[in-house]
């Protein structure tokens, strides 16, 4: 019996296992820390505020998302607002005023042009048409390319597609990293935060962050094992 084995996966399973570890972490960092008060008793819209008011950005408004994903938190920079949910907005926990003082940072970058976040806002637009096609013309090309030119052609191109993926991946890296690091010293200039909320809010900042870099490393990775398919079918 013919046994076939794809040696190519060996590429991309560290990445998942990577991506799984990163998810469990920030799970667990912020499932900690949501349950301890931070010392000033204030909310996630409370700190947000007060950071915002601080820094030039008092007609900044403040939504309530629906979503029932207490990490899903954003900053919208075409309609300039900031976007919590439910249980950041309204939580005093250590967690929330952590996660929405990084939201704030995003809204500092965009009002200071922070370079890497205007360069990631400019490309969305495109990331978001090449990811869309990326992997069916990576797909086609492979299935093609042995019976066809344009088979390679249409895998070139797939391939540079998921590049502006990738690109795009790398350079949320220091956008995320820049807005904890601001978050953390905001806190501590505004007195929003003792020691152990310090403490607190950097581990679950840092969890956050891996997941940025794990989904890097995925988006490396699965095109790694792809480039290595095609090199062996030739």
């Amino acid at each position: 019996m013919y046994y076939y084995y794809d040696y190519t996966w060996i590429v991309l399973i560290p990445a998942i296992i990577f991506t799984m570890y990163a998810q469990g972490k920030i799970k667990k960092a912020y499932r900690v820390y949501s349950e301890i008060r931070n010392s000033t008793g204030i909310t996630g819209a409370e700190a947000a505020r007060r950071m915002m008011d601080a820094n030039g950005l008092s007609g900044l408004e403040i939504n309530i998302l629906d979503s029932g994903n207490s990490l899903m938190n954003y900053y919208d920079p075409r309609k300039k607002n900031l976007n919590l949910s439910q249980e950041v907005y309204a939580s005093n926990s250590i967690s929330s005023v952590a996660i929405a003082c990084h939201e704030v940072a995003h809204a500092i970058q965009d009002e200071r042009r922070y370079a890497p976040l205007i360069f990631r806002n400019a490309i969305v637009p495109v990331v978001n048409l090449t990811q869309m096609f990326s992997w069916p013309l990576i797909l086609i090309g492979l299935f093609l390319s042995s019976a066809s030119p344009y088979g390679s052609l249409l895998f070139l191109i797939g391939v540079a597609c998921f590049m502006f993926v990738i690109i795009f991946h790398l350079v949320t890296l220091p956008v995320e990293i820049n807005a904890s690091n601001m978050a953390l010293e905001q806190m501590r200039v505004l007195g929003m935060c003792n020691e152990e909320d310090y403490v607190g809010s950097r581990t679950v900042l840092k969890a956050a962050a891996m997941t940025y870099i794990a989904a890097l490393a995925t988006a490396v990775a699965s095109l790694l094992r792809v480039l290595l398919i095609a090199g062996r079918r030739r």
